[in-house]
């Protein structure tokens, strides 16, 4: 569950050509820049997929993948994967899916300032699925959201503010459309050795949810909402490789966010406890 998002390519400026005076031989034409690809791919190994904080392969390793078009005119698709296992439990009746697809397109301009780009889009999350849902489990977890975003730019601080908003349920949860989470990251480029140091922190609001549930654990208070926050810091080495390493928590309520490790694939514990989260990604 992640968008990828980027500013508009610029196109490669044609070099000049100088022209040779009286009848000396002209000099070689000045080379021009090579053209940056609007298409870029990327591949991801992690020790643990969070999104939101909350844990999508029950704290075991990930594999992740996509790619990006971004037009000079701001406007731009991509497609991003992973591994998941969470959609894999007895509650939901057998039903498996052990890949998220996640298809999204927007548009994203430097349209206040440069260094601030404005950022629009809608981001479709799809789980490819064996089984079906009984009327008392869960709901198809395929969700729908459109998102808003402000990047900013203060001299080493990058970052943005970001808000997602569902249209449709959201991850299985019923009567939840209309949630929506709001999000501030930011980034401080240290300029030693290629380091910056992150920040996150975000509030996942579940709409449609009654004062008190009966279900997924038994009669609980409705907290099924929660905040998550990390700290962190990325290594760049070059060439479009990275290294990642971060301390990721909520306060996630494990009677709704669970994970599912218990026999047969039970619940038996939070899925947003606190973790140490490493990955490696390299652009192409």
């Amino acid at each position: 569950m992640k968008t990828i998002q980027k500013t508009a390519i610029a196109l490669a400026a044609s070099g000049l050509f100088a022209t040779a005076a009286f009848a000396q031989t002209a000099p070689a034409a000045a080379p021009e820049a090579p053209e940056v690809s609007p298409v870029t791919a990327n591949v991801t190994v992690t020790n643990d997929y969070r999104y939101r904080g909350i844990s999508q392969t029950n704290y075991q390793p990930a594999i992740q993948g996509g790619f990006d078009y971004a037009h000079e005119s701001g406007l731009y698709i991509g497609n991003w994967n992973s591994t998941i296992n969470w959609v894999a439990n007895t509650t939901n009746n057998g039903v498996r899916a052990p890949v998220e697809m996640d298809f999204y397109g927007g548009f994203k301009k430097e349209l206040i300032a440069e260094g601030f780009a404005s950022d629009f889009g809608v981001l479709q999350y799809y789980y490819p699925q064996s089984g079906s849902y009984p009327s008392y489990t869960m709901l198809n977890p395929n969700t729908t959201e459109l998102y808003v975003a402000q990047n900013f730019t203060f001299g080493p601080v990058t970052g943005f503010v970001k808000v997602n908003y569902s249209l449709t349920n959201i991850f299985g949860i019923p009567n939840s459309g209309g949630s929506f989470y709001p999000d501030l990251t930011a980034n401080y480029d240290t300029g030693f050795w290629g380091i910056s140091l992150n920040g996150h922190v975000g509030y996942q609001y579940v709409a449609g949810q009654p004062a008190t549930s009966s279900g997924w654990g038994g009669s609980t208070p409705n907290n099924i909402s929660y905040t998550d926050w990390k700290i962190g810091a990325t290594k760049d080495f070059g060439g479009g490789l990275s290294l990642a390493a971060s301390y990721v928590s909520t306060n996630a309520n494990p009677n709704w966010w669970s994970t599912y490790t218990g026999a047969g694939g039970a619940a038996n514990g939070s899925a947003g406890r606190p973790g140490a989260v490493v990955s490696l990604t390299k652009v192409f």
